[in-house]
């Protein structure tokens, strides 16, 4: 639980190592975080769901769509500068900028290479970024 929520005590520090335990137990948290507000906020009445259902000469397709409700927002609000945080540090681990961040915004190709970059794992002893985060937690524990 201590590496879930090490993020939200780094709240904004872009500057410094993540390693890849950091960033994965955050990611995990925020979908379990997601699940456990969407089952309240269904409960609640405070997500709207859209029922759709298609037909072809061949084929037919049903399904929903759930909008998430406030709560999802104010989630997603307060956790955007945590996971923009750890993801820079992240980058910072495999000797990268945080800028690179900013390829996710291509379609596709962008999310498959950050999420390449995000499993590698990152470059050992210090780095430009700072001293290996792997080492400190040995001295540390």
């Amino acid at each position: 639980m201590e590496w879930m929520l090490l993020p939200l005590r780094r709240y904004a520090q872009f500057a410094g190592r993540a390693r890849p335990k950091e960033f994965w137990m955050f990611v995990l948290f925020l979908l379990i975080g997601f699940i456990v507000i969407a089952v309240v906020e269904t409960m609640l009445g405070l997500s709207t769901t859209q029922h759709w259902a298609q037909r072809g000469p061949w084929w037919a397709s049903a399904g929903y769509r759930t909008n998430g409700g406030p709560l999802t927002g104010l989630f997603a609000l307060a956790t955007l500068i945590p996971y923009l945080a750890v993801a820079v540090r992240r980058l910072h681990d495999t000797d990268r900028r945080g800028w690179w961040l900013l390829i996710g915004f291509v379609p596709l190709i962008g999310g498959l290479v950050l999420l390449i970059f995000f499993i590698i794992s990152g470059t050992r002893g210090p780095n430009r970024f700072g001293p290996d985060p792997i080492g400190q937690d040995a001295a540390a524990g």
